[in-house]
């Protein structure tokens, strides 16, 4: 039984390559058919000259530098680029994690590293580099702050400030504080 399986599987893999040889053979260019041209034979001219196709344009270098536009991940997304996608995610999950440590502790967290294990805080996020974003937090046992500072302030990368209100404020010229646009509030 074994050795009627191994000449089945012989037999298909063999058929396989002549059918894809085949279908090769049919599929090769017209240029096999001319000889290729031999060191002592020169080249054979055309006797008229191919069409030639107009160079590619460049694009300007402000159209080359352009991001790609953001398309948003849900349905209200205040982000306008996935940075700003990215550090708004970062300041949920503070909020977040700040809100079930004050609900398990009775108190908010004074610092970043008390909040570890809370939510899906991890101690990865206790780093204030967050890419594009630089983090900053204030926390007292009734309140905190987190802001948000983009290494480059545009458009396309506001600054972000969220307190224990559940609101998160931005800003695409200044800073942003508490008076600031409101983008997003949650109701913990």
């Amino acid at each position: 039984m074994k050795k009627f399986r191994l000449f089945a599987l012989i037999v298909t893999l063999a058929a396989v390559f002549v059918t894809a040889v085949s279908t090769a053979m049919a599929q090769a260019p017209a240029q096999q058919s001319q000889p290729a041209p031999s060191p002592q034979t020169p080249p054979v001219q055309q006797s008229e000259p191919a069409p030639q196709t107009p160079a590619p344009e460049t694009p300007a270098p402000a159209q080359a530098l352009a991001p790609p536009a953001y398309t948003p991940k849900y349905h209200g997304d205040p982000a306008h680029s996935e940075s700003e996608f990215t550090a708004l995610a970062y300041v949920r999950g503070v909020m977040r994690a700040q809100m079930l440590f004050n609900k398990h502790y009775g108190h908010f967290a004074t610092a970043l590293t008390q909040l570890v294990h809370s939510g899906n805080f991890t101690q990865r996020m206790v780093n204030p580099d967050r890419g594009d974003y630089t983090a900053s937090f204030k926390g007292k046992a009734d309140s905190f702050v987190l802001t948000m500072t983009p290494k480059n302030l545009d458009a396309q990368h506001r600054s972000f400030y969220a307190g224990d209100d559940g609101k998160i404020h931005a800003d695409e010229t200044k800073p942003a504080d508490g008076e600031s646009s409101v983008v997003e509030t949650h109701h913990w």
